[in-house]
């Protein structure tokens, strides 16, 4: 793609797990670069890779695809903190205001629908909700039904019941604690959010959509080779960390898989086995996401 030579340009890639985006941006950048339109800097937009320890388990870019394009947000998150989407833009904010005096391409990467959302359309600043609300709510609701958890909601945020038709756990106790402590539904809160961080920007778009089967086998090899490369290491770390479970790095698939086989509950296999099905599952999840989000991306 050839860019306009009077704005700055972006790049976007989007994709499930296991999709190739890491290989993608980075050839990106290496393109970018060979046919002498400058250079580019690859940042993080996936929830999970931000953090430190995931390593493996979160298929962060490793060292020999590091060397070669400058990234960034990748790993430098201790995993006792809970890293919000508002904290993300406004890690992103701070790299998009010091590339400023640059003329680097931005090539945003990763399987967090919601980042790319903030980062096109903007975001809510929603008030701080403390652990104890989180936890209690957590509580509340692990075990409604799809149906219970929607009834829940109309019952307390009707607002929020509008949008979410089929409240996940994750996203119900997100709305619910955040009515609990403000006061004000989260349907509320977003109809005040800022304006988006592209506006300057010449944006290219793309979606990596596999077939399912390829992708399905891909991530299947993926996780073996986790286990192999030294996944275990990072789930004994994290654990040795004596961290919350509710905590987002602790729920980056394959940790509680892994803890389980540690702690003598399931077996290795099963623990494979489990975390292949979960990551399937979310893949499934980010595809269906992207489908109904992100239409008018150019899917590959």
């Amino acid at each position: 793609m050839k860019y306009s030579q009077n704005k700055k340009h972006v790049i976007l890639i989007a994709g499930s797990t296991a999709s190739g985006k890491s290989a993608y941006a980075l050839k990106s950048a290496l393109a970018i670069k060979k046919e002498q339109q400058g250079e580019a800097l690859i940042i993080n937009a996936d929830s999970m890779q931000v953090y430190d320890v995931l390593n493996l388990l979160s298929a962060r870019p490793q060292a020999e695809e590091l060397s070669q394009a400058e990234h960034a947000l990748y790993g430098t998150i201790n995993p006792a903190i809970r890293f919000s989407t508002g904290a993300w833009l406004r890690a992103v904010e701070r790299i998009i205001d010091l590339e400023k005096e640059n003329q680097r391409t931005l090539i945003f990467v990763g399987g967090t629908g919601l980042y790319f959302s903030a980062l096109i359309d903007g975001f809510t600043h929603v008030p701080s909700v403390s652990q104890d609300i989180v936890v209690s709510l957590e509580e509340e609701v692990k075990l409604l039904s799809r149906q219970e958890r929607l009834e829940l909601l109309q019952q307390r945020d009707p607002l929020m019941a509008e949008r979410l038709i089929e409240p996940d756990k994750q996203r119900l106790v997100r709305a619910l604690s955040v009515l609990q402590a403000s006061g004000k539904s989260l349907a509320t809160w977003q109809y005040e959010g800022q304006a988006g961080l592209l506006d300057d920007f010449e944006v290219e778009r793309v979606v990596l959509n596999p077939e399912r089967q390829v992708l399905s086998e891909k991530i299947e090899r993926r996780f073996e080779m986790m286990m192999q490369g030294g996944a275990v290491d990072e789930v004994r770390a994290l654990l040795d960390m004596r961290l919350e479970k509710n905590l987002p790095a602790m729920k980056a698939i394959g940790v509680q898989q892994i803890a389980s086989w540690l702690k003598g509950d399931i077996s290795k296999q099963e623990a494979i086995d489990l975390s292949v099905i979960a990551t399937r599952q979310y893949a499934k999840r980010q595809r269906t996401w992207f489908r109904k989000r992100m239409k008018d991306w150019d899917w590959i």
